[in-house]
């Protein structure tokens, strides 16, 4: 049995630990926060610090070691660490520092030709102003007004310094690569949704592209990995709008919530291809079979209101569990303890189409409001906000 060491158990800990376990690995959690997320989801959890020579005689136990957080220093030294160790560790450092920083990222997107939202001032108004080393929504907002936009100008170390490009409206899909060793192998778009703050509240399998769009999609996603040289797993995120994919992020990390939906679709895990490449030293090659339909989202139970929120309300829950079952889901993971009021959980439903996927999340989500005596239902857009 292959052993993985996971560092970090927040959002991308979960997912790591999740695919990990579903690959029938032995997971080891090192994380220096007591009461992490992931620590449900592992068969071993260190609370150190995986920087620390004290986890050297952990370390050397697995087969690979897989960061999951996103602080450079640590990642730095984490690298370091395993190179001296001899242990495969699957991050890119040049891959990361670009795709954590929007400028960088942009740049390279004007290099490659891929399509990708005009930037200020060569646009007009709506816009959407980002932080340029924050990941996600995270410090994101809308500009729709001359006046807001005279408000901007003001800051200017916001203008020099941030994103600031036209705003795009239409759907917004994803798509991961795994490089290594010069090869590339793209994987399934993912459909998403966002909430009211533009945080991804539900993912869908399979997306409703064209033949001639996935193929599109498939191309830029190993454009943009060949251009970055990226050895291990990146995301890329776009937006169809009129008929055109506009690139508006990658991530050179692994990425929450799409890779579990494209595992319960075709059952390909990318951790756990991930993983085989980085121990063999040869990017494994697998078949993206027929996609079966899965629906992955986030609820909160709050004083008596069900809501489907984004992720960031896993990352605050505690240690979670994966119950089979819950409610009639085929999986939830979950902080939820009998008789708790207030609790939050990932559902995971499947079908042999999206549709017959979305029913059965219906059918979870009236269970739940009916045996919990649950009075409002709120799902909200990002143009509710």
């Amino acid at each position: 049995m292959r052993k993985i060491a996971v560092v970090g158990g927040k959002l991308q800990g979960t997912e790591a630990c999740y695919l990990a376990k579903k690959a029938g690995w032995h997971v080891i959690l090192i994380d220096r926060n007591k009461d992490v997320p992931a620590q449900g989801l592992c068969d071993e959890f260190i609370y150190r610090d995986a920087t620390e020579e004290a986890v050297y005689p952990v370390l050397k136990q697995v087969d690979f070691i897989l960061p999951a957080m996103e602080n450079a220093e640590d990642l730095g030294v984490l690298s370091q660490n395993a190179e001296k160790l001899g242990i495969p560790f699957a991050f890119d450092n040049h891959a990361y520092q670009i795709s954590s920083s929007k400028i960088k990222s942009n740049q390279i997107f004007l290099e490659t030709g891929i399509p990708m939202p005009r930037l200020w001032p060569d646009c007009s108004l709506p816009l959407v102003v980002k932080p340029s080393d924050s990941s996600g929504s995270e410090g994101v907002f809308k500009v729709s007004t001359l006046a807001d936009l005279n408000k901007l100008k003001e800051k200017p170390e916001i203008l020099n310094q941030w994103v600031v490009q036209e705003f795009v409206e239409g759907p917004s899909y994803s798509i991961e690569v795994i490089g290594y060793r010069g090869e590339y192998q793209a994987y399934q778009a993912t459909d998403l949704e966002m909430d009211e703050h533009y945080d991804c509240k539900r993912v869908l399998a399979p997306a409703p592209l064209s033949e001639d769009l996935t193929r599109a999609f498939n191309d830029i996603g190993i454009a943009l990995a060949r251009r970055i040289g990226i050895q291990g797993i990146m995301d890329v995120e776009v937006i169809l709008h009129r008929g055109e994919l506009k690139v508006l992020e990658i991530d050179a990390r692994l990425p929450s919530q799409t890779p579990t939906v494209v595992f319960h679709s075709t059952g390909v895990n990318l951790v756990e291809v991930l993983g085989n490449s980085f121990i063999r030293g040869k990017l494994e090659q697998v078949e993206v079979k027929a996609a079966k339909g899965a629906v992955y989202e986030h609820i909160q139970l709050r004083e008596n209101a069900l809501k489907v929120c984004g992720e960031h309300i896993m990352g605050q829950a505690g240690p979670l569990c994966l119950i089979s079952g819950f409610f009639g889901a085929d999986e939830a993971i979950t902080n939820y303890r009998t008789g708790e009021k207030e609790w939050v959980a990932t559902l995971i439903n499947t079908g042999s189409t999206r549709q017959e996927a979305w029913e059965k999340r219906c059918r979870v989500i009236e269970r739940i409001i009916n045996q919990c005596g649950i009075k409002d239902y709120i799902d909200l857009l990002p143009e509710d906000n």
